[in-house]
């Protein structure tokens, strides 16, 4: 009888590398080179693959355990959100409207990053970098569909979340967080991590999950709360993976690192024009605040943006071009964002409406520069205005667009909030536009890539967003209305001010709460 023999268990680094570095082979019948193409035509140089270290040595079987283990338990709490009514524990409906946004704006934005990181783990020779972004391109897919599970929940009772997909393809306001990702996934396999995973996801991430989803917590929203602390885990991660590709690449080769600094200086600035939206929806569309964007700003880029930089100092890295104008727009892009979305509050699928005095209290508490001085006063004018005869008012003139960001220019000059921001420059004969200094660098740095930006105003003014059977200068034709159609957005279901919405209306009569905190009758 022959004895047995027990294996010896694999340890943790030894089983990484078995499901990484051992799964790997050099190709035969075509050379590497000729399979691998992408990883080299950016300029970055890379001696030794083997260098790329996860630090999670995070392999697929331990992987499909965790996150199974994680998704039983988030939609067990999605289930019990819905059997228990939970779309009437929140706030009051002005909230919803945050959700709106966050499914048009955000959600798809989960499954480009899916789709770009599917295509950059295919493209790095390294067996390991392969793995870390074809996990990680998992991790982004689930996040699109978690988001979904969650949010369609009110889909059933509110309006403005049940075209989203359309939207996204369509809506002037979601082509800023479209052309972001766009922008990343068609630019090289390393620029597209320097973007995600690093600008993005080390940087700037935590402003939009940590403070927001804090903010859904304190507005008795269950189900998007657990979602973005069940996502957080795997922020993380991908944190990781931004930071140890920047360090890969800058300890590969001294050529690496010019081409690093110019990926941070973009795409650090392109995150930050992107993360107005999230700035807007913490300073007003919460009912229930828990901490203001200017502070949310100073303790999640300033204090640990600042720390990183600081570290990477030791590679001849400095702060990307636009982190002092950044640091002073704390104090302002939430405002002037705000505004613009309420001038434009016809043109939006979700409601907006002026804060209350008790609201505008708070963002002087928390703006004591800024505020009273630039913002408070015209808002209190739309207030009045809205109140007296002449009704709520709305722009009825299309603003102009950022050719980069495609953020409309409402944006103020550094160091005077009383003038705006605008910068222009000539390619080929054509005048492009701008909203600062940073947009107009990287414009022109690959001026051929952007002159391709598909900017809604400039569609609509070209007539290629109507109905088939509409001609916008007909007389009598409004174009605005017309547009809106073409988007597929109910006029004044779907849009308009929140004080005569359904979404009010609806809430107030389910609920039993006649007064929605925070709002004046």
């Amino acid at each position: 009888m022959d004895t047995r023999v027990t294996k010896k268990k694999l340890g943790l680094k030894e089983r990484y590398a078995a499901m990484t570095r051992d799964l790997h082979w050099e190709t035969t019948y075509q050379p590497m080179d000729k399979v691998f193409p992408y990883d080299r035509y950016e300029g970055i140089v890379v001696h030794d693959w083997d260098k790329w270290e996860d630090p999670f040595r995070l392999t697929m079987e331990a992987y499909w355990k965790y996150q199974g283990e994680k998704e039983r338990k988030l939609y067990a709490v999605i289930e019990t959100f819905a059997q228990n009514h939970g779309e009437l524990g929140v706030t009051d409906a002005r909230y919803i409207n945050a959700l709106k946004l966050f499914i048009q704006g955000v959600t798809p934005l989960e499954y480009y990053a899916h789709r770009g990181f599917a295509h950059a783990g295919r493209q790095f020779t390294g067996a390991g970098a392969r793995v870390a972004a074809q996990m990680q391109a998992v991790d982004e897919l689930r996040h699109c569909q978690t988001e979904t599970h969650a949010i369609s929940h009110y889909n059933k009772y509110y309006n403005g979340m049940h075209n989203a997909p359309h939207w996204f393809d369509n809506v002037w306001y979601l082509s800023v967080p479209k052309s972001f990702l766009e922008d990343a996934y068609t630019g090289g396999p390393f620029e597209f991590l320097t973007a995600v995973s690093f600008s993005f996801e080390y940087v700037l991430t935590n402003l939009l999950f940590v403070p927001f989803m804090s903010g859904a917590a304190h507005n008795g929203d269950l189900s998007t709360v657990t979602f973005g602390f069940s996502a957080q885990s795997d922020e993380s991660r991908h944190m990781t993976l931004g930071i140890e590709c920047i360090k890969f690449m800058l300890e590969q080769d001294p050529q690496n690192v010019p081409i690093v600094q110019r990926w941070m200086d973009k795409w650090f600035w392109r995150g930050y024009r992107l993360l107005t939206l999230v700035a807007m929806m913490q300073d007003y569309m919460l009912p229930k605040r828990v901490m203001s964007w200017k502070e949310a700003w100073e303790m999640y880029a300033e204090e640990n943006g600042g720390a990183l930089f600081a570290d990477l100092a030791r590679y001849g890295i400095r702060k990307p071009k636009g982190w002092d104008q950044a640091c002073e727009g704390k104090d302002h892009i939430s405002h002037q964002a705000w505004a613009t979305f309420y001038q434009y509050g016809h043109a939006t699928a979700f409601h907006t409406w002026v804060p209350s005095k008790d609201e505008m209290d708070w963002l002087a508490s928390k703006y004591p520069n800024s505020f009273d001085r630039y913002y408070r006063p015209r808002l209190e004018h739309w207030a009045k205005q809205a109140a007296g005869k002449e009704g709520r008012w709305y722009n009825q003139v299309l603003p102009m667009l950022c050719q980069v960001c495609q953020v409309p220019t409402l944006f103020t000059e550094p160091g005077d909030p009383t003038q705006n921001s605008m910068r222009e420059t000539t390619y080929h004969g054509m005048k492009y536009h701008f909203c600062s200094d940073h947009c107009k660098e990287i414009f022109e740095h690959e001026p051929k890539k952007f002159v391709q930006s598909w900017l809604p105003v400039h569609q609509i003014y070209q007539g290629t967003c109507y109905p088939e059977d509409i001609n916008p200068a007909s007389p009598g034709d409004s174009p605005v209305r017309e547009v809106m159609r073409y988007y597929e957005v109910q006029a004044g279901q779907d849009n308009g001010d929140f004080a005569n919405s359904k979404d009010r209306k609806h809430f107030r009569s389910w609920s039993g709460r006649m007064k929605p905190q925070g709002m004046e009758e």
